[in-house]
């Protein structure tokens, strides 16, 4: 396997767009109502993305990349897809089933949003399928130095809720997509997190970096459902 599910699930609402300064100094109120606002003006969003993963216990470092579907249901968790081209593997789910593919093992594994919320997976679920608010579930502060080289701003978010597979979240945040709120005082269809870095209690760090991402373009529900192929191990959690 190729990392713990709930590490990749993490990753669903993290969007990398390059982004130029904003010309006006945001209060941190202003950082998260940008991503908030942002966030829920979308129905879907599809990316590429790359990612890396150091493994505290075993201090060594895995790489991915492939692309991010998400689409928004009326009520309820949203649905998401990450198709992984290295190492090949993929994650779908309906937003009620997840299916965890591995064709070069030939098995899927199968489990429920429900028996992952139940496990005390709520706080990253909620943000991972846009449930939740950030300024609901985390603490969020400044980072050291407020900005990274760009301009853009830099925060960390510390689940209110203890989990022993989020730990904190770090983000940078779009200053263009910032400047924009400051300037009309709302901000649509876009999603402004540049990129994101994910620990967990343990000392596992992700870092998740996404471009070309396209919003509001009406993916289509089947592309969220699984068929399980013919002669492939089926493990239930």
């Amino acid at each position: 396997m190729f990392m713990p599910l709930i590490i990749l699930c993490s990753t669903i609402a993290l969007i990398l767009l390059s982004a130029p300064p904003a010309r006006a100094e945001a209060k941190l109120k202003d950082v998260i109502a940008t991503v908030e606002q942002s966030y829920n003006s979308l129905t879907d969003l599809q990316a590429t993305f790359s990612q890396k993963t150091y493994l505290a216990s075993v201090k060594r470092e895995q790489k991915g990349n492939g692309t991010l579907s998400i689409k928004k249901k009326s009520k309820g968790p949203a649905m998401f897809r990450f198709d992984y081209t290295k190492p090949k593997q993929l994650i779908v789910s309906d937003g009620s089933t997840i299916w965890y593919y591995l064709p070069e093992n030939r098995q899927v594994m199968v489990s429920t949003l429900e028996s992952l919320l139940e496990g005390g997976q709520g706080v990253t679920l909620n943000y991972l399928t846009g449930i939740g608010r950030i300024s609901r579930d985390f603490t969020i502060t400044p980072l050291k130095g407020g900005r990274d080289a760009k301009g853009n701003y830099l925060i960390e978010l510390i689940p209110k809720t203890p989990s022993q597979n989020l730990a904190k979240l770090e983000m940078t945040v779009s200053a263009e997509d910032i400047g924009v709120f400051l300037k009309k005082g709302k901000i649509r269809n876009t999603f402004p997190i540049l990129t994101s870095v994910i620990y967990d209690q343990l000392g596992t760090r992700t870092t998740i970096d996404f471009s070309n991402v396209h919003v509001n373009r009406g993916l289509p529900v089947s592309l969220f459902q699984f068929k399980i192929p013919a002669g492939i191990e089926v493990i239930r959690h």
